[in-house]
Parts: C-alpha cells; structure tokens; sequence
C-alpha cells in the first residue's frame, strides 16, 4: 500500500495531493483547493509571485485607454527585466541553473519568476532576504517552489504553437529570452560573491536597473 500511494504521489490519480500544485508550484484554486499544497520546506527553487509586468498587458494611456506596444519593444522591455533580475540574484544569492518566468494571464501565474538555484542553502536565504525586498514599486513575495524539473510544468501545446487556451492555461507558459542574452547569462562562468558594488558604473543596461532596495528605500 505505502509503494501505491508513493507512485502516485503527486499525479492525478493522487486524491489527496494537488497534482497542479506539485507539478507548477501554482493551482488556481489556492487556499480553497480541497486537495493539499505541500510546500517544501527545502528546494533548489524558489518563486517570485507575480513579479513580471508584461508592458502589452498593462500599458495605458493618460485617459485609461489601451497603448498599444510593439512585440520588439515587448522583448526589449523583458530582456532588461530578465538581464536584470538573473544577474542580481546571482551575484547575491549562488550559481543559478535555470531561470524561467510565466507568460501566463491567469493570476496564479501571471508573472511568476521561477529561478532554480544549484545549491538549496543559496534559495533558502533569497527567499528569506528577498521577502524584505521591494521591485519596481512592488514589494517582492518570494517562496520556495516544489517545481525542479519544468519540463513536467510547462504546456507542450504552446511550445509547438498549438495551446488552445490562451493565456489562461493552467500549464506553464514560458516566456524565451533573446539568443545573445541566454549565450551571455548561461555562457559565462558565475562569478565569485564579493562586497556589494557602488551601482554608478558604466554598464551599458545601468540606466534600465531597478535593485532590489530594503523596505525602507523601496521605490513605489
């Protein structure tokens, strides 16, 4: 009996466990989903809550009305969002494995940063620091995820151009990085943790940054 239920630990056929929960870290039923939502109390992952804005989802005008924003300026605006979180957290936290962030609209997973450490020590004190942390006038709700393998979480359908629903599946929808940046981030060899940098030097994104500041600097 303890072998069958550790098989299906976790699947659909688990009536006791949420399979969405497990396989995504998210379930759009949150707290009032009637099965349960282990939450790891370690894990190589952690996820930061709604904290992409997609500029086509939210632009608007003075008077309220939709601003329209061209798909090139939609990948500008993320690679500067992705360059930017990537790096920091790095430089802070450890060696990061893999970084994805939802492109979903449904709101447990609209914006969701997924960033998969390769050491559990380094997650657990990001969540603990980051919880403290403010981002683009938004306070930064961090938690460890029980996802860490994506292949099981994303939706096969939109990776082959073929999701019939949008942007309210329940399955991941990964938004890619550039190629030059993804050879960039996942090319070059992590570097050392060292002392915090004045942030005044001459790095050609300087101008797009937005640190993470403590809660007493945070930035609304």
């Amino acid at each position: 009996m303890a072998e069958y239920l550790a098989s299906i630990f976790g699947t659909e056929k688990d009536k006791v466990n949420c399979s969405f929960y497990f396989k995504i870290g998210a379930c759009r039923h949150g707290d009032r989903c009637s099965r349960l939502h282990n939450k790891p109390t370690f894990s190589q992952t952690i996820v930061l809550l709604n904290l992409y804005r997609n500029p086509q989802n939210t632009a608007q005008t003075a008077d309220g009305s939709h601003c329209h924003v061209s798909d090139v300026e939609v990948q500008e605006h993320y690679d500067n969002f992705f360059e930017e979180v990537f790096t920091e957290l790095q430089e802070k936290y450890g060696e990061i494995e893999e970084m994805n962030v939802c492109d979903n609209l449904g709101d447990h997973l609209v914006g969701n940063v997924y960033v998969k450490f390769r050491r559990e020590e380094d997650a657990e004190r990001a969540v603990a620091e980051l919880n403290n942390r403010w981002f683009n006038g938004q306070a930064v709700h961090a938690e460890l995820s029980p996802v860490t393998d994506f292949r099981e979480s994303c939706c096969r359908q939109y990776e082959m151009g073929e999701c019939t629903r949008g942007g309210f599946c329940n399955f991941m929808h990964l938004r890619p990085i550039s190629r030059n940046l993804r050879r960039q981030l996942y090319g070059r060899r992590p570097r050392r943790r060292s002392p915090p940098r004045s942030h005044m030097g001459h790095h050609p994104r300087e101008r797009h940054r937005r640190h993470f500041p403590d809660h007493r600097h945070g930035r609304f």
